[in-house]
């Protein structure tokens, strides 16, 4: 499974994602290679993936961020480094991780469920000022792709230059943007109804096409102001690939390794989304639960919206993991930074204080 890490899987299960946005930006190192449960380091000791059979994202990696400041010389598209080697093993990403500061930055590590070995398979991508990561699989895709093709305006069809399933979702996206090229920033709520779209059309063909396997979306994308995440499956008994998120005013190493998400006032400076936490303690993350929508806003908003289709379970908390399992893998509040020792509240039981939600039909 790839995993994904935005600071703003069934087979195909093996990637790590996260996102990071914030008011001030903050230097790569603090999320990729700083803390002990850092998108590299989740790349060989991933604790909540659906395949156990292949523990190790060592198939590439891919980093993705935007200026601080607007250089009409550089532009409004964002900056990508990927590469084929292990992340942990990467002395390029690691140099550049201590050098480079940034207000939105995702990140992906990889294990292959489709296409080669290559760095144009290797996530994130970009289209304009538009930015693309997903942790899944679209199930049987064979299926359906000469479909999703038929559907791409000329502009796209030739855009895709892998062979992933991913980088083919991300086409399909962009055919539901009104002008994808566009240098001016895009509303979230233009996002969040190409992104519904978008899963709308994997649905329908593959439910035309007799795919009897549920497909994982978890998708992200960014342009560069607002962040779109979906946690998906296409199913109303299995159990989505992880997601969570973390709010607050200051991200901090408070010891080597291991770092905290301060609250330090009502609002909100940093949202961080990932596949898993990247902290160890339990009070600073939520599990965004499954077949949700969630829009990190210009303004820092973070708003949640269940997808209403036939895979909509109006009881999500039942697929979710065992307590005993997230406790079990290590996420859990330490003693010796909380008076009132261990907390017994897993991610997914805790309420979202931080944001508003509203159901959305796909």
């Amino acid at each position: 499974m790839c995993r994904l890490l935005g600071m703003v899987i069934s087979v195909g299960i093996r990637s790590n994602i996260a996102v990071y946005k914030g008011s001030e930006p903050i230097l790569l190192s603090h999320l990729f290679t700083r803390p002990a449960h850092s998108i590299i380091n989740q790349a060989f000791d991933s604790r909540l993936r659906l395949d156990l059979n292949t523990p190790i994202n060592g198939d590439g990696f891919g980093v993705g961020w935007y200026d601080s400041v607007t250089d009409s010389e550089l532009g409004q598209a964002p900056c990508i480094f990927t590469s084929v080697t292990p992340a942990w093993n990467n002395i390029n990403l690691r140099r550049i991780a201590e050098k480079i500061k940034s207000p939105l930055i995702f990140g992906h590590v990889r294990a292959s469920t489709a296409g080669a070995l290559s760095e144009t398979n290797c996530h994130p991508w970009r289209y304009g000022r538009l930015m693309w990561m997903h942790n899944g699989q679209i199930s049987q895709f064979a299926k359906i792709k000469r479909r999703l093709l038929a559907a791409l305006p000329e502009p796209l069809f030739l855009f895709p230059q892998g062979h992933t399933d991913s980088e083919f979702a991300f086409a399909l996206f962009l055919s539901h943007i009104k002008d994808p090229k566009s240098s001016d920033e895009f509303s979230y709520q233009e996002l969040k109804d190409a992104m519904l779209q978008t899963i709308r059309d994997i649905n329908t063909w593959s439910k035309e096409a007799g795919v009897d396997e549920p497909s994982l979306l978890n998708f992200c994308v960014t342009d560069g102001k607002s962040v779109v995440c979906t946690r998906y499956v296409s199913s109303k008994t299995d159990e989505a690939a992880s997601l969570f998120f973390s709010t607050g005013t200051s991200f901090y190493e408070h010891s080597k390794g291991e770092y905290r998400m301060v609250k330090a006032g009502r609002r909100q400076k940093i949202v961080m989304i990932a596949s898993e936490p990247l902290t160890f303690e339990q009070a600073d993350w939520m599990e965004i639960p499954s077949n949700t929508l969630v829009c990190i806003t210009p303004n820092m908003n973070v708003l949640q919206y269940p997808i209403m289709d036939e895979f909509h379970n109006a009881c999500p908390e039942t697929l979710a993991r065992n307590p005993d399992f997230v406790l079990r893998a290590g996420f859990h509040t330490s003693s010796s930074l909380t008076e009132a020792g261990p907390s017994t509240t897993v991610p997914h039981r805790r309420q979202m204080s931080s944001s508003s939600s509203a159901q959305v039909s796909a």
